[in-house]
This record gives structure tokens, C-alpha cells and sequence, in this order.
């Protein structure tokens, strides 16, 4: 038996990275997935590779910075399966800006790919299992820069705090539902937009990742997979009745000093 056997998920920005792991492990675990990204071919490749491993799923192409879009992907999904029981907001944008070169269009940029997709995904989403009246679960994604982050991480931060208190809010409004969200705020990870963000805006050489693990406490950086298990469990049943956490999946401890 599977962790979440019969189960359909959606993953939003599931074509790649931490979304991708995550679909992987929700198959593993008996569960039917849909895949939401920007560019068709990794997503494409994904659900290729999903189901030649025996697994059922979907691609769908969004860009979820459009609410309209987010809101479609979630109908597309009920239309194909008939429901969705987890969500996964896991699409996120790390582009850089300070407080003082923050553009409004990238600041736009962010609220839209990292809190206004969000938001109306779940909506979406919670409306369908409120309306079927069934328990549902969802976890979104975040960061531990959400406590401060870096200064050129100022866009990035505000968005991701605000997807913070989303989730509080959400996971307090309808745990009468039985609906459980809750997020996970994760560090620095090992990913392919990483690697991207890494060369492109700090000019960082191919060996930036054993570079990166040497300074950090546990000697490597955060892995899709570990943290793929984790929302796995939080998804189902086995966490119970958790809901309305933030979960800092990092190796610093917030707080700590040296």
C-alpha cells in the first residue's frame, strides 16, 4: 500500500526540480498526477517518463503567473480525473533585486508566479473538495529566506512571507473542511534553476555545488528527493492532523548564531 494510494495531485510547477521529485515519489506512492509548467517539453518528458514507469499522468501547460490560468489547470485536472485530493504549489520564481533596483515589473513578476498562482491554485482547488465535501491536503512550497533572506532576495522575500501567512490563513479558514495545508520553508537545493540562477547571476563555475556543500553543516546542499518524501508524507494521511505549519527544512536553524 501506498502512502497515497487512489489519490489524484496536482503539482504546480512539477515539470522540473523540486516539483518533478515530487511527482515522482507521489506515483511511487500509488497516486495519479498532473504536472503544471511554463515550457511543454520538460513537462512532456516528465509524464513520458512516468508512465512508461507504469504510472498515470498528465501534463498541463500554465503559466500560473495568470490567475486565469492557475484556475484552469485545477478545472482541467477535475475534468480528466474527477477530482483533485492534494495540491502541490511548488512553480517558484528566484530571479535577483534589492530593495533599491527592484523594478515593478519585477516585483510584479514574483507576487504573480510566487503568491498569485499560489492563491488562486488554491482556490481552486479547495473549492473543488469543499464542494465534493471530501478532506483534502495541500503544500506549498516556500523558502527560509521567507525570514529575511538575502538583500538580493528583496521581490523574492516579500512574495514568499506573504505565501506564508496564505497558508496560515487558509489552513484556519477551512480546517472545518477537513482540508489540511501547510508549507515547507526549504533551503539552499540542489536543482536545476539553481544551477541556472547560480551561473547566470553570480557567475558561478560548474563546480559551484561541491564548493556550495563544503560550507554548509551536513556537507551537501538540500536534495529534490529527501525533500520530495517529505511533502509526500505531509500529503497523506499518515501526518495526521497537521495543519497550518511552516516547516523549516533547512540545515540552519533560525536564530542560531556562531
Amino acid at each position: 500500500m501506498g502512502l497515497l494510494d487512489d489519490k489524484v495531485v496536482l503539482v504546480n510547477g512539477g515539470s522540473q526540480g523540486v516539483g518533478a521529485a515530487i511527482a515522482r515519489a507521489a506515483v511511487r506512492e500509488g497516486a495519479v498526477v498532473a504536472v503544471t509548467g511554463r515550457r511543454p517539453e520538460p513537462g512532456e518528458a516528465l509524464v513520458e517518463e512516468l508512465t512508461a514507469a507504469g504510472g498515470k499522468a498528465l501534463y498541463v501547460r500554465a503559466d500560473l503567473s495568470d490567475a486565469e490560468q492557475a484556475k484552469a489547470s485545477v478545472a482541467r485536472v477535475v475534468q480528466t480525473y474527477g477530482r483533485v485530493d492534494c495540491l502541490v504549489n511548488s512553480a517558484g520564481l528566484t530571479s535577483r533585486g534589492t530593495l533599491l533596483d527592484t523594478t515593478p515589473e519585477l516585483f510584479d513578476q514574483h507576487i504573480g508566479i510566487n503568491l498569485k498562482g499560489p492563491f488562486f491554485a488554491m482556490q481552486a482547488v479547495v473549492a473543488d473538495m469543499v464542494g465534493r465535501q471530501e478532506p483534502g491536503t495541500v503544500v506549498n512550497i516556500i523558502t527560509s529566506s521567507a525570514h529575511g533572506g538575502q538583500p538580493f532576495l528583496a521581490p523574492y522575500v516579500a512574495a514568499k512571507a506573504g505565501l506564508i501567512g496564505l497558508t496560515r490563513n487558509a489552513a484556519h479558514a477551512h480546517r472545518w473542511d477537513r482540508v489540511r495545508i501547510n508549507g515547507l520553508n526549504i533551503g539552499w537545493t540542489a536543482t536545476e534553476g539553481e544551477d541556472a540562477t547560480q551561473k547566470t547571476f553570480h557567475g558561478a563555475g560548474d563546480d559551484w555545488r561541491e564548493e556550495a556543500a563544503a560550507k554548509l553543516p551536513m556537507g551537501k546542499l538540500g536534495q529534490p528527493d529527501e525533500i520530495a518524501d517529505f511533502v509526500v508524507f505531509l500529503l497523506s494521511d499518515r501526518s495526521g492532523v497537521v495543519t497550518g505549519s511552516v516547516i523549516d527544512w533547512d540545515q540552519n536553524v533560525l536564530g542560531g548564531l556562531d
